[in-house]
Parts: C-alpha cells; structure tokens; sequence
C-alpha cells in the first residue's frame, strides 16, 4: 500500500470506487442505473475538486473526460445494433430460416432442437444475442414439448450457444467491441472483424458438444408455473369474488382444505392486492378475498349453485350448462386457458406497475403471478415494477391468449403453438441487416458507421417505427457501459490499474505470458459471472494492457502481447455461464426454464474449466507461448 504511504489519494479514490462499484452491482440492492449515475456523479465530483494536471496545467479528469464514454463509438454501435436486432424481431424476419430447421416429424424434435441451437450458435456471431435468444425462446420451448422433454433441460443450453457463438467476431457480443475500444483510447490498434475467429470457433465447438451432450442431463426436470398451477390434469380455472354478505366469510382452512370448497383446488388468495400462497394453515376467508380455484365443470357448476359470489363469464356459464345438460360427455374444451407470458428487453411495460399496464383492460386477461429469476414475488402485485425476463402467469380465453401472440412486448411462453407468417418487412429487414454485416465484415465500413445506418435503415424502410427503435435502446446497457469507461478512465490516469498489474505480476509463477495469460483468463471469467460482462470487459482492459508491456517476450514468440491480452479478456469475459446475472440472456431464459442459481453452478463452472484449459492449450500449440 505504498500509494496511501505516499498520499495518492487518486489512487486510493480510484480502488475505493471501484470496490464500491462492484459491491452494489453484486447486491443489486440499488437498480443499475442509479448505481451508474451515483458512480458518475462520484467521478465528476472528485475531478473537480482534486484534478491531476498534465504538463501543460490542463485538468486530465475534466468532466468532459468522463462524459466522452457515452458519445463512444463501441457504445452507440451496440446500442445500433439493438435496434437492428428489434428490426429482426419486429419483422419476424428470421421466421423463414428457422422454419427450416424445424421439421414436422415429431421423432426428429430433437434433431430440430440441434439444429436450431446450431442455427442460433451461427447467427449470434453475427448479430446481438439477446433478440436472438427472444426470438428463439418460443421455437425451442414448442419443440421440447414436441420431443416430450422438459422446457428446463433445454433453456439454459440455448443461452450458452448464443454466448459461445458470440465469441467468434467483433460484433458477436458487446463485450467484444468495448474491449476493442477501450484499447483504442488507451493508444492500441483496433481489434478486425475474424482476427480471432479461429481460436473462438475452437473454444465455441467444444463448449458446443459440452452444451448439446452433458448440460441436459445436468438440469432437473422442473415444473412450469402453469403445471405447477393446474396439475397433471387440465381443470378450469376460475375466481371467487367474496362479497361482504358471503356465507364463506369467517370460514378456516383445516388440513390444507377449506370444508365448503373441498371439491376445488385453491391455488392463491388474492387480499387487498398482494397474494396470499398455499398453505392456507390458519387463514380464514375475509370479505373482499378473491380466491383462485382450479376444478372441473361439475364442481364449479355445484358451488356456483351455492354460493352467488362466484363470478363466471357469460361463456364460461354457458360451457358449464352445456355440460351439465349433455348426456355424451366428450373431450372437454376449456373456455380459459393458462399460460405464461415473459417480458421482452424492449417491452414498453419494462418500469411500469401492474397498475399502470392493467391488463384486464388492455388485454381482457388476469395476471395471477409473477416469477422474477425463478422466484415468485410476493409483494403487493399491483405496485411491482415490471423488469425485463419477468414471467408472468396469466389467465383468459383461448383467443385472448393467442392475440398477445403478435404483441412484441411479451412472448407467450406456453400455450397453443400458432404458425405466423412472414410479414411483408421481413425480406427487407433480413437484407439491411446483411449488407450492414457484409459491409462491416469486409471493412468497408468501420463497425460503428457500418451499424448506425442499418439502424437507420430499418427506420427509413418501416422495418420498426422509432417508438420501438428506443424501447429497444437499453439504458442500463447506456449508463452502464458509460459510467464503467468513465471508472476505467481514472483507473488508467490515476496509475490505480498499474497498480493491480503490478499486484498480479507478482504473484508466483507469473513470470511467463502463458501462466500470467491462463491467470488473468480464469481471474476475469470469476469475476464475469459476479459483476456484468461488460463492466468486466471495461474494467480489466486498461489492467491487461498494462500488464501486456511489463511482460517480458520470449524471443521465438513473434503475435503481439497487447492483442493476447486483449483477446484474453474477450474470450473470458464471454464465460458468463455460471450466474445468471454474468449475461442478459441468462436472465431471459432463468424465467421459461424455471432455474434456480445453483442451476447455473452446476451446468456453468465445468463449462468455464473446459474454455479455460482450451485456451491455455490454444495459446500454447496456436499462438506459440
């Protein structure tokens, strides 16, 4: 500590940031846009008050220096190509080339779901994972039905295709382009397009046979909300309103049942707008409950008779009725169905209360739960703030379900399976988005200039209108990644990331580049799967760069030590596989998949160990360490 000896409060002011940085984004007590704010607001404080002066006297920690990081080049290319990605999704623009890997045959489902996963693998080297994996979601949850295989054993290898695949090329995921533009304001060349395509298609095939081979049997079968919800068994579902003159009012649940409704099934007490769940030991029914109930036709249609405050819609009377009165009682069509809907990233319901949403009124349907990270939330439902990958159980009928279908802000996770057709968009959104690729690849155009006009062009072209283009800017991506340059400006100004080099170095047996590289990869892929990939990949970029010159080179060693390093960050930082908040898709697919976190340990740390001796290998028979 021999800066706080010397009094460099920079330094000290810099580490002690960065700390509390990591902290918060690993409690996630406080939303990471304020997180973000808070960290800026910090910076541009403490530059104002205590500047580092250059030679000419002119302030290094100026406010502009730290805003510069949210008008970077990298940032607003990702943020480009979000809404090329919603372009995708808004046209249904890749229904065409999925339909070819899906095959009717229900015995080739899960050659389907291989070859789907095989299709996503390709494409997210191409284009931002997280519209991929949306899009995907629904397509890969259809055919493990159709193969008869649980929804949990084939969620979380869909996310990790996507990630692997987006190790290959500089777009494939956003940490790639931030670690190619972090070394560009540090003074380095810039990162090409296919400059480590080769040791990223190596580490994405075998993580790739990991994936397909060993991850489902890793999984538990886990039950969906709705099964959960309703049983082996389909049973109609409906609500019992208790009115203040009820004759269930006062009356106690005794061994899991309550006496009067013994022929009912009560999942949930809706109270004064928070949810009461089983077991029910010791409630007692209050005027102004609504209870949630799961039964047949029969024993509706018997307490419907006894009890008035039942409230059924005029077609679920009527089915009711129907069978009562009909002697042949055949299969059994339900007038409501259950089903779960997941919040896309670029919903406009992300931020807004259930309240606010209302979608009884909007939608003619009845939220009755809500998982956020495989957790159901118990606070009061009306007042929660929706957030990106929430699922939600949904009650309503058959046709009201189906219409949400075409809805963008949710995707119906269960239910009936409709085949859409292409819209009339779709060949032009899949043709902007190709020559943006092609034009971006052959180095035309730079990334940046490459993905804004794509953008523009999906606007110019009504693939999207501009409302759904900034629903599909992510401002946590925005104020995160803006506010972490920022932090990583100061860590290289302050000479704190010279320090945690120099710290590194001297650990035993770091004196050559192919232990320091095989120790900084393991080092960033732990810390990647505690923090967010991106603020790993901004974090630790200035700390390899400097650790890249202080190395010494073996002769016969001829690759450049500042691209290994920054390579080395990529592909780590890509080793979100053992949290679900390491990556955004994670936390998409931790809903459908209903996982726990340990679900991710599991499945997620031999992957990293596989990626980790394979590179050590790559850098050792490929580069010549």
């Amino acid at each position: 500590m021999d800066f706080i000896l010397s009094g460099n409060i920079h330094i000290l002011f810099a580490l002690t940031l960065t700390v509390f940085a990591i902290l918060a984004f690993i409690r996630e007590r406080i939303p990471i846009e304020i997180t973000s704010v808070a960290l800026l607001t910090a910076l541009l404080l403490f530059g104002q008050f205590f500047p580092i002066l250059d030679e000419t006297g002119k302030n290094k920690l100026e406010a502009s220096a730290f805003l510069a990081g949210f008008a970077n080049p990298s940032l607003i290319a990702v943020l480009a190509l979000l809404v090329m990605g919603q372009g995708m999704i808004q046209t249904d623009a890749l229904r065409i080339v999925t339909d070819l890997f899906v095959f009717k045959n229900h015995k080739m489902a899960w050659f389907s779901i291989i070859s789907t996963m095989m299709l996503v693998c390709i494409l997210s080297a191409f284009m931002n994972n997280t519209p991929l994996v949306v899009i995907a979601i629904p397509i890969i949850q259809a055919l493990a039905n159709s193969a008869g295989m649980s929804e949990s054993r084939v969620m979380i290898p869909l996310s990790y295709i996507a990630i692997l695949g987006g190790m290959t090329t500089l777009i494939g995921s956003s940490t790639n382009l931030l670690v190619s533009s972090a070394m560009v304001e540090l003074g380095y060349a810039s990162l090409q397009f296919f400059q480590f395509a080769i040791p990223g298609v190596i580490l994405a095939f075998l993580g790739f046979l990991y994936v397909i081979a060993i991850v489902p049997r890793l999984l538990p079968d886990r039950m969906t909300m709705v099964r959960d919800f309703t049983g082996s068994q389909k049973e109609f579902v409906a609500e019992i309103d208790i009115e203040n003159d009820s004759q269930l009012i006062g009356m106690e649940c005794i061994g899991g049942q309550f006496p009067e409704l013994k022929d009912l099934s009560v999942k949930l007490i809706q109270r004064t707008g928070h949810l009461i769940l089983p077991p029910f030991e010791q409630y007692t029914i209050q005027a102004g409950d609504a209870l949630i109930v799961t039964a047949s036709r029969e024993a509706l249609a018997n307490i419907l008779s006894k009890h008035p405050g039942f409230l059924l819609s005029d077609e679920e009377a009527k089915n009711i009725h129907e069978e009562n009165n009909d002697e042949n009682t055949g299969e059994q069509q339900e007038a409501r169905v259950l089903a779960e809907i997941m919040i896309t990233p670029a919903s406009r319901m992300v931020d807004m209360s259930l309240e606010h949403v209302n979608f009884q009124r909007q939608f003619n349907i009845t939220v009755l739960g809500i998982q956020r990270r495989a957790k159901t939330v118990r606070r009061r439902v009306g007042r929660i703030r929706l957030e990106a990958g929430d699922v939600l159980l949904i009650t309503g009928t058959r046709s009201a379900v189906n219409a949400l279908r075409g809805n963008t802000d949710v995707i119906v996770l269960s239910g009936s399976k409709r085949d859409l057709l292409a819209p009339k968009k779709a060949p032009i959104a899949a043709t902007v988005f190709a020559i943006t690729i092609g034009l971006a690849a052959t180095g035309i155009l730079n990334i940046p200039v490459a993905a804004i006009t794509g953008a523009v062009m999906m606007l110019a072209t009504g693939c999207l209108n501009i409302r759904q283009a900034t629903r599909a800017i992510d401002r946590k991506i925005f104020l995160l990644v803006g506010s972490m340059l920022a932090l990583g400006y100061i860590l290289q100004v302050s000479g704190a990331a010279h320090y945690i080099a120099g710290l590194i170095m001297g650990m035993p047996f770091t004196q050559t580049p192919l232990i320091l590289l095989a120790l900084l990869f393991l080092l960033v892929a732990i810390s990647t799967n505690i923090l967010t990939n991106n603020a790993c990949a901004i974090l630790y970029t200035p700390i390899a760069m400097d650790m890249a010159e202080k190395i010494s080179v073996p002769e016969n060693v001829s690759v450049d030590m500042s691209f290994l390093f920054a390579v080395t960050v990529i592909f780590a930082t890509n080793c979100s596989f053992a949290s679900p908040i390491g990556y955004q898709t994670n936390l998409l697919v931790m809903g459908p998949g209903h996982y726990q976190f340990r679900d991710f340990l599991k499945a997620g740390i031999p992957l990293v160990l596989i990626l980790w001796i394979t590179y050590i290998l790559i850098l050792k028979y490929y580069y010549g360490l």
